[in-house]
């Protein structure tokens, strides 16, 4: 009697094993398809990423691109060329001639009209009508 109780003790250790070895199994398998789950949710968003971009790069093509560049840089040079002249440095020359140009406009003659001698008539304000708007009366809120 006693070895069959020994016989069955032995049985369901190992039945307990095998079960054991089966639920490792299970949860192994369950967390394989959770990571294939988020690598196919990754995929999806690769994806979708990929046809936005796609559709971005036919709405803008590399000459466009170029263009607005070389735009923008011609723009930024013309503006550190004002700032260049706003700050005052200009080249000596650039100097000597503004000078010459400022002595040819003050040199030259120019003719202006003549003023009248007699005195302006005085003008008398005329007073205009007030106009009388009546004013809104404050409403109490509720």
């Amino acid at each position: 009697k006693a070895m069959l109780l020994l016989k069955k003790k032995r049985y369901q250790e190992q039945l307990l094993d095998k079960t054991e070895n089966q639920i490792s199994n299970l949860e192994r398998m369950v967390q394989d398809i959770e990571f294939t789950q988020i690598e196919m949710k990754v995929i999806e968003g690769l994806k979708i990423g990929n046809e936005c971009l796609n559709k971005m790069h036919q709405v803008m093509s590399i000459e466009e691109v170029e263009r607005i560049m070389g735009e923008t840089q011609d723009a930024v040079e013309y503006q550190r060329q004002i700032d260049e002249i706003l700050a005052g440095s200009l080249t000596e020359e650039d100097e000597d001639a503004i000078l010459e140009e400022l002595n040819a406009i003050t040199q030259e003659q120019m003719e202006l009209p003549e003023v009248p001698s007699e005195p302006l008539p005085e003008k008398i304000p005329e007073a205009s009508p007030v106009k009388n708007r009546p004013k809104p009366e404050p409403v109490a809120a509720s």
